[in-house]
């Protein structure tokens, strides 16, 4: 039975992910900040556990994943937060999740992201958007600097709509609207799949079906780092 820690488990693709991975018999560790939180994820077949990322540190997440077989970070400090907390959350999160898991030598490691990310900002943007694609772009880059197996998976708009379980995935980072539905059946099928790490793609809805666009991709592109 794999056991696969998720961070950001109490968001929207985060409570999708859980729900997946425990239908299938996986041991889910589901990290929210609040007890209440941890009530739902058991409510979806997860192990709540309480951890609250900015007020932890590296030895203390290495404790929440030890003995995992993968993290998942799919942490934001979400709509109406301003910039400081998208600095500690977007970003500060998935570097402790990365320091934390390479310290528990957990190697595997599927983090959400946000497409766009890379290209400028506007200089009349909202200080808190400029903070949130910075923070993710910062984090990405962060994550591809170490020596862990990553996958970085950054969907377009993402929307509530049922999943339609297919998706066009561009190495290019192209990515286009999205349901969370199928960004989290997404991360499972990259879970499953060894050739998508070290690989990066945008994400959009629709195109081949999961499994398949998954594979399509993975084998387009170069042969997956070997530690």
């Amino acid at each position: 039975m794999p056991t696969v820690v998720v961070v950001g488990a109490s968001g929207k693709i985060g409570r999708r992910l859980v729900r997946l991975l425990a239908e299938r018999g996986d041991e889910v560790r589901a990290v929210v900040r609040r007890p209440e939180q941890a009530d739902e994820m058991a409510a979806l077949g997860g192990t709540g556990v309480l951890l609250d990322l900015e007020r932890t540190d590296v030895e203390g997440m290495a404790a929440v994943v030890r003995g995992a077989d993968a993290v998942v970070f799919t942490a934001g400090a979400g709509a109406g937060s301003g910039p400081e907390r998208k600095r500690t959350v977007d970003l500060g999160g998935s570097v402790l999740l990365a320091e934390g898991a390479a310290l528990a030598g957990v190697e595997r490691f599927v983090q959400v992201s946000a497409a766009g990310v890379d290209r400028p900002v506007d200089e009349d943007a909202d200080p808190s958007w400029r903070a949130y694609v910075e923070a993710k772009a910062e984090a990405d880059t962060r994550l591809r600097a170490t020596d862990l197996d990553w996958t970085i998976l950054r969907p377009g708009p993402l929307t509530d709509d049922p999943g339609v379980g297919a998706v066009t995935l561009s190495a290019a980072g192209d990515a286009g609207e999205v349901t969370r539905d199928d960004v989290a059946a997404l991360v499972v099928a990259c879970l499953d799949e060894a050739a998508t790490i070290g690989v990066q793609w945008g994400v959009a809805g629709g195109g081949e079906l999961l499994d398949e666009a998954v594979q399509d991709a993975a084998r387009s592109q170069a042969p997956p780092r070997r530690h």
